[in-house]
C-alpha cells in the first residue's frame, strides 16, 4: 500500500461514469417498469453506493477512506442506461477507485436485473469523468 502519511488531508472528489447498453425493446421494458426483478434503476442507484463504501475491501491495497458524500444517479435513454458516480472525501488520497467502483457494481447491478429481458446487454466506458484535489491536480476527460 502506498504511503500517504505525509500528505496534506485535503477535500478530493471524482466522478465516473459507465454505459449499460441494450436493445430498444429492453429499453421500453423499463420505460413501461416490466422488469421481472423490480425497479433496476433504483436498485443500481443503491448497489453503486454501498460499493463505493467497500471499495477498499473489495481492490487490493487500496485505502480505505471516510466518505463524505456518494451520489450515484442512473439515467435511462434510447440505447439503455447511463451511469454517473460523484464521491467526495477529506483525505490523503482521493476517491477515483470508489467512484470507478460504484458505477461497475451499479452497471452489473443493471445486468443481473434485466438479463430475464435480455442477455446481450453490454456494459460499456466505465472511466473516470473528473476528479479534484491532491498533489496531481485536478483532471477532466476531454470530450
Amino acid at each position: 500500500m502506498v504511503d500517504t502519511s505525509d500528505k496534506l488531508t485535503t477535500t478530493r472528489r471524482a466522478i465516473a461514469s459507465a454505459r449499460v447498453l441494450m436493445s430498444s425493446e429492453t429499453v421500453t421494458a423499463l420505460r413501461e417498469h416490466r422488469s421481472p426483478k423490480g425497479d433496476p434503476l433504483e436498485a443500481a442507484r443503491l448497489a453503486g453506493i454501498m460499493a463505493a463504501k467497500k471499495t477498499a475491501e473489495l481492490i487490493p491495497l487500496c485505502h480505505p477512506l471516510p466518505l463524505t458524500h456518494i451520489d450515484v444517479s442512473a439515467e435511462l435513454n434510447d440505447k439503455g442506461v447511463y451511469l454517473e458516480a460523484d464521491v467526495s472525501t477529506n483525505a490523503q488520497t482521493g476517491v477515483e477507485m470508489e467512484a470507478l467502483t460504484a458505477v461497475t457494481v451499479a452497471a452489473l447491478t443493471i445486468y443481473d436485473m434485466c438479463k430475464a429481458l435480455e442477455k446481450g446487454i453490454r456494459i460499456t466506458d466505465i472511466q473516470l469523468e473528473r476528479k479534484s484535489g491532491g498533489k496531481s491536480g485536478d483532471y477532466v476527460r476531454s470530450k
